[in-house]
């Protein structure tokens, strides 16, 4: 036991917190309304700069024409008045203009910087949406960027025509504000209901797109948005419009329209079907589920305000493709891979750290179960033991190195099916049957023969705990301490039950009928711990016949 609490001071645990704030609309409002508010207020003050130098230009025009209309010599000291007037009024306005230019550098310099921090929070937004396959916390309210992003566009716009009025243009500051319009203008789509990140060819699916400038975009000639499959090359190099099809997208068009009712202006693709798809040479021993897609999404613009239409393109997450049901596992693997360890675009690391590694498994755990009851220090350790293959190593495996070959390509030892098989097939199983056994830490679930054993030893006779199979893929099985004919104890430990064995029967039920088990690990009374699972007396069918029900029994 002394071995098991070393593990327990030096394993990582797994943090509380959520990697993402779960007030992620609130700061974004917070920090939007502060910055946009102080450079309407400067935006504003330009205007006021520009109409006083108009106001002192029409005044000086007035003076120069009254001093052109004193003829009379006796009207010199009033002459004199007016030149020195126009003098003053020479000068304000020279300062006025200097004014007025240094606080049109600042606009566009403070324009510039909120729309950094509004494409920051952009990302930051699409990054978790990526992260939420796997179960990271995620806010998809896109409303306070949608007003962001309009307040931005208006504010762009009243600067641009603020720079057509201004005597001596200065170029940089044009050029400045056209870079900042085409960079807001590029990113005014997004992918908000993305696709299924496994896609299997004939079955259809749905995706939405959002214009984040809905509300600017110019009526009349109704907006088309397309949808075609890439590739990872074509994925990597977005510049240009995609010619070369690497599968035929059935439909693919969609109408963008905008919703009074909530706000937004969407392009819902409803129907969409993958007919064919065409794959590209594989290396080695890679197979269809590690090729990974993606739809691109591509449409013309005008924007009120704006001279050109723009053409704007938009990927999704990657896809797999694949044909048949019985690939979706191992898709699944590629997938979670690159939504938890993506640097840039479809590019992944090789191998990543056991504590990257366990924090997702972990997450995606949660997740798919629907539980708050993570994987504690025990779970996580023997899952590094089964990955590694190490089941007597009691040290830290935090900062050792996870390839995606131990994860999906090499089979456990002794087994047929991969470390990620295996668990995925214990999340389903949790998932459809064992959620509120999990959720109440009624299962220990994920836990080596060896600490089985040490944990059980010198229980009293009847003591069990339920653990996830080792040999099998999706079953749970009960471990049990019995007694031996030589007046000993042993550990005993019950066929698995898999999903279509409780689908029948309970797993609560089960422990009920199992007359052998007495006591959950370490000393609670099986009804006291499963009881209120339990499922009630049969009620007697109308048709006369008496009730039936299967009943557990354990031996030969």
């Amino acid at each position: 036991m002394a071995q098991w609490a070393k593990i327990a001071q030096i394993i990582h645990v797994l943090p509380n917190k959520p990697l993402y704030p779960s007030n992620f609309t609130m700061q974004v409002q917070s920090y939007n309304n502060k910055d946009i508010t102080f450079l309407e207020h400067k935006v504003s003050e330009l205007m006021n700069l520009r109409q006083a130098t108009h106001q002192h230009q029409e005044e000086l025009n007035w003076e120069r024409q009254n001093l052109e209309t004193i003829e009379n010599p006796e009207d010199i000291k009033k002459s004199v008045i007016v030149k020195q007037h126009i003098l003053k009024l020479e000068y304000d306005i020279d300062q006025l203009i200097t004014r007025r230019a240094r606080c049109l550098d600042s606009c566009v310099s403070d324009l510039q910087n909120c729309q950094r921090d509004y494409l920051g929070s952009l990302q930051e937004w699409k990054y978790s949406q990526h992260k939420a396959v796997i179960g990271f916390p995620f806010d998809s309210n896109l409303l306070p960027l949608q007003m962001w992003s309009e307040q931005l566009l208006g504010i762009n716009e009243r600067l641009r025509q603020e720079y057509m009025l201004v005597g001596t243009p200065n170029p940089a500051c044009k050029l400045q504000l056209e870079n900042l319009l085409h960079s807001l203008i590029d990113s005014s789509l997004v992918v908000e209901k993305q696709p299924p990140q496994v896609i299997k060819t004939q079955s259809k699916f749905s995706t939405t797109v959002r214009c984040l400038l809905g509300e600017k975009v110019m009526p009349g000639k109704p907006v088309v948005i397309k949808a075609q499959i890439v590739n990872e090359l074509q994925a990597k190099n977005l510049g240009n419009l995609h010619s070369d099809t690497v599968a035929e997208l059935i439909n693919n068009q969609s109408i963008l329209e905008k919703h009074p009712g909530n706000k937004t202006t969407c392009a819902t693709f409803r129907n969409m079907s993958v007919r064919k798809i065409k794959r590209a040479d594989r290396k080695g021993s890679e197979s269809v589920t590690e090729e990974k897609f993606a739809i691109l999404f591509s449409t013309e613009i005008t924007y009120v305000g704006c001279d050109t239409s723009y053409q704007i393109q938009m990927i999704s997450l990657p896809v797999v493709i694949t044909v048949h049901g019985s690939q979706d596992s191992n898709a699944l693997a590629t997938i979670l891979w690159d939504c938890a360890f993506d640097r840039v675009p479809f590019a992944v690391p090789d191998s990543v750290s056991w504590r990257e590694m366990c924090q997702t498994l972990n997450c995606k755990f949660t997740s798919e179960v629907n539980t708050q009851h993570n994987l504690d220090k025990f779970n996580q350790h023997f899952l590094a033991q089964k990955i590694f293959d190490k089941p007597d190593f009691s040290g830290d495996f935090s900062e050792m190195m996870v390839s995606w070959a131990q994860f999906n390509k090499e089979v456990l030892p002794g087994r047929s099916f991969t470390f990620w098989q295996w668990f995925e097939g214990v999340t389903e199983l949790s998932k459809k049957h064992l959620r509120p056994y999990w959720s109440e830490g009624l299962i220990f679930g994920f836990i080596g023969k060896h600490h089985l054993h040490m944990i059980l030893a010198e229980r009293p006779n009847g003591t069990f705990l339920l653990r996830f199979s080792d040999s099998e893929i999706g079953g749970i099985t009960i471990a049990y301490v019995s007694a031996c004919e030589t007046g000993g104890q042993k550990v005993q430990n019950i066929q698995p039950f898999s999903k279509k064995d409780l689908e029948i029967r309970s797993l609560a039920d089960r422990i009920r009928d199992i007359n052998e088990i007495l006591y959950l690990y370490p000393n609670v009374g099986k009804d006291e711990a499963f009881g209120k699972f339990y499922t009630g007396p049969l009620v007697p069918p109308s048709d006369g016949y008496l009730p039936a029900t299967l009943h557990t029994k354990v031996g030969p």
